[in-house]
């Protein structure tokens, strides 16, 4: 693969790593350093420890795997697993915001780029929009629950499925007026409500072994039964054109069938990846919390999976209220109806934990997207409060509008496919940049890189096949008008085509010669420049300089790759090679770096993530 720009036109162009880590996007379009290696655990189980794990493993138990549901969040999450290692190389190489579409841009091309941007603003949007009106519905519960009184006229206002809904857009205005003032107050509030849901899952645990029954585990897999035609995946449909078969829950094939259901709780550990540009040392934090993170939700979900089933058992389930938390009704089943109030509350903290971190990441998406010119980059611009308010205000104003105006729950598949889409890119791209840029410093590496990356396709590709036939319709009608935005105002205005057409006089570091080649009209080593005679004397031969030593040879003697771009903030650099002397904002001309500080809006700018690790 050569890394070159010798099609500025086209959309495969690729952005190099150095451009991706290495812009000075100055103060307006530099994001705050606010996160530690714990803040982003912190970020991952907010998103993924939502409701759902008050209510999920029964309903897969009763519908769909029966007590072998503990199977299948262990498949899940070895999937999500290898998934995660993904990740954790590709931020350790390009710590940047966009997370999967920065990924995407450096290794496949700018189409490519926006076609998984594209699917994540998709997922994000959808999903906060979901998870508001889920809110709406658990807090009329709860307060149902607690006997607190609703008037007549503000019942049918709150806790709606569709139609206007009020709880649902005052948790969206909340979160988003937070967000868009300063992401230190939002930080504080997801530690507390974080900390807080833990705590709710731990009296879950202890308070239902209590109850449990070693009895409901058994059998582990029941015998398999036909799946209602509803339920029809699109692997149920290949399989049946091909030889006819009859799709069936329980069973060994229920157990697989539950699992992309279960991948769902698990989703979230990819918008840590967000959070890179304002993390510092990002390059070895980020990793380090994205499997943290994971694990622990992985831990947490099967504590909660063994506990409730044991309590109820499968048939006990099935006889369950499906309507509302599950684990909640358990318990009032057992007889613990304080434990199934405090329950409430824990769910409600935790779809606040996740409908916050989704617009956080949701914002991110938009600001890198219109940062590089695929939408339009005002919505880039920094607030006085050091945020992209602009993007985050956009971002919660269409969750809010979708969440009001469009029938939102009956689209949950669509959050996993368009997560799972890119999932697929990011594991595509961890082979594709060791073989293309083996120079590139890498922190974090995993292990068998092709090997891990073909298994994480492969499962990939099976989870999504799992998914209903109607999903992959909408989510085709979506990709479709995206690629139409981007042929009508992406692509004209990406700022990596603008920068490739400026005329080569305006754009010295673009034509500058390769790392360790002489500069143009200079002699060859060892040689006179035009006109000067050769001086004989004493001295052996004509005067000359001594040949520059050669580049270093990079892993497995492949030569490096000739490219126009400087050298990144995480690229290796020659051990021969000058000091590289600290980058400067273009904006700033003063020599006095404390004058330039009081031009940047009263407050210094923030070194970049990572930026004291150079090689």
């Amino acid at each position: 693969m050569t890394w070159d720009i010798r099609t500025r036109t086209n959309m495969f162009r690729r952005l190099p790593v150095e451009q991706a880590t290495g812009r000075l996007y100055g103060g307006r379009h530099r994001l705050r350093v606010v996160y530690r290696t714990r803040d982003l655990v912190v970020l991952g189980l907010g998103v993924m420890i939502g409701s759902g794990i008050f209510k999920i493993a029964g309903e897969q138990a009763a519908g769909t795997a029966g007590p072998a549901v503990l199977v299948s969040f262990l498949i899940a999450g070895f999937v999500c697993l290898l998934a995660a290692l993904a990740y954790a190389e590709l931020s350790s190489i390009i710590p940047v915001a966009g997370s999967a579409y920065s990924f995407s841009y450096v290794a496949f091309g700018e189409v490519w780029a926006w076609v998984v941007g594209w699917a994540l603003m998709m997922e994000l949007l959808l999903a906060a929009s979901v998870l508001a009106r889920v809110w709406s519905l658990y807090a009329t519960q709860t307060l149902h629950d607690f006997g607190v009184g609703v008037p007549s006229w503000l019942g049918d206002l709150i806790g709606q499925e569709k139609g206007p809904d009020l709880f649902a857009f005052g948790i969206l205005a909340l979160l988003v007026l937070m967000l868009a003032t300063g992401s230190r107050l939002g930080l504080r509030t997801l530690w507390f409500m974080v900390m807080a849901k833990v705590v709710v899952i731990g009296l879950v645990v202890a308070v239902g072994l209590k109850y449990f029954e070693p009895g409901n585990l058994t059998p582990l897999v029941p015998p398999a039964q036909p799946a209602p035609e509803n339920g029809r995946t699109v692997l149920d449909a290949v399989l049946g054109a091909l030889g006819g078969g009859t799709p069936h829950v329980f069973g060994v094939w229920g157990v697989l069938a539950a699992a992309p259901a279960i991948a769902f709780a698990y989703i979230g550990f990819d918008l840590i990846a967000t959070a890179s540009e304002e993390t510092d040392d990002a390059p070895r934090k980020v990793p380090r919390g994205i499997l943290t993170a994971l694990v622990s939700a992985v831990v947490l979900y099967s504590a909660v999976a063994v506990t409730f089933v044991g309590m109820a058992g499968t048939d006990g389930l099935a006889r369950l209220d499906q309507s509302g938390l599950l684990l909640a009704t358990a318990f009032d089943a057992a007889g613990s109806g304080a434990m199934a109030k405090i329950i409430d509350i824990g769910a409600v903290l935790a779809l606040t934990t996740v409908t916050l971190v989704l617009l956080i990441s949701l914002t991110r998406v938009i600001f890198s997207m219109s940062r590089d010119g695929l939408l339009p980059r005002p919505l880039a611009g920094m607030s006085r409060y050091r945020v992209p308010s602009r993007a985050t205000l956009l971002a919660g104003g269409a969750a809010i509008v979708m969440s009001q105006t469009v029938d939102v729950l009956t689209l949950e598949q669509l959050v996993v496919l368009g997560t799972l889409f890119a999932f697929l890119f990011v594991a595509a791209a961890v082979p594709t940049l060791r073989r293309a840029r083996p120079d590139l410093h890498r922190p974090f590496r995993v292990p068998a890189a092709p090997l891990t990356a073909t298994v994480t396709m492969a499962a990939i590709g099976w989870l999504m096949l799992n998914l209903n036939v109607r999903t992959w319709v909408y989510f085709a009608l979506w990709m479709l008008a995206g690629l139409l935005l981007y042929l009508a105002y992406g692509r004209r205005k990406s700022e990596l085509k603008l920068l490739l057409d400026e005329p080569p006089a305006e754009r010295p570091v673009l034509d500058a010669p390769p790392p360790g080649s002489p500069p143009p009209g200079s002699p060859p080593p060892g040689g006179l420049p035009p006109g000067v005679e050769p001086v004989s004397g004493p001295l052996s031969g004509p005067l000359s300089a001594p040949p520059p030593p050669p580049p270093s040879p990079r892993p497995g003697g492949v030569p490096a790759p000739e490219t126009p771009y400087p050298t990144g903030r995480y690229s290796r650099r020659r051990p021969d090679a000058p000091p590289v002397p600290p980058a400067r904002d273009p904006r700033r001309t003063s020599p006095d770096p404390r004058r330039d500080e009081e031009r940047d809006d009263g407050r210094e700018e923030p070194p970049h993530p990572g930026g004291r690790h150079r090689r």
